[in-house]
Formats: C-alpha cells, structure tokens, sequence
C-alpha cells in the first residue's frame, strides 16, 4: 500500500516539476518535493523491518553458538 502511494506522489511531483518555469526550478522542486520528503517517510517505515531483522539475525547467530558449543562436549 505505502508503494502505491510512494509512486502516485512521485508522478505528481514529477508532473509539477516539469511545469517549473525553468529546469533548476524543476529539479529543485523534485528534491525537495520528492525525493528529500519520501526518503524520510521510507526509511521511517522501514525501521521496524531492520529491527526485526537485526534481531533474526542475533537469534540465527546465538543459536548456532549454542550448536556449536555443544557438538564440542
């Protein structure tokens, strides 16, 4: 759902900066209309994700230390 959104809000960007009188004017309405706010809004979406994963990847790790501290005993 948030990547439909995401697309939707860069069309409509992109339209309004291809409207600017001007192509700096057009490009500088893309960054900060577009890209600077929806790298933001992603990367906040994103970090329960990396959190998760960080702690799959913990659990991945301490459960293979235990194997392998046990098929030394």
């Amino acid at each position: 759902m948030m990547l439909i959104v995401a697309v939707a809000w860069i069309y409509v960007v992109g339209l309004m900066a291809l409207t600017e009188t001007s192509i700096v004017a057009g490009i500088v309405t893309f960054l900060f209309y577009c890209v600077l706010p929806l790298g933001t809004l992603m990367y906040i979406a994103g970090t329960g994700k990396r959190k998760a994963r960080r702690r799959a990847a913990a659990l991945a790790a301490r459960e293979a230390a235990q194997q392998d501290q046990a098929a030394r005993e």
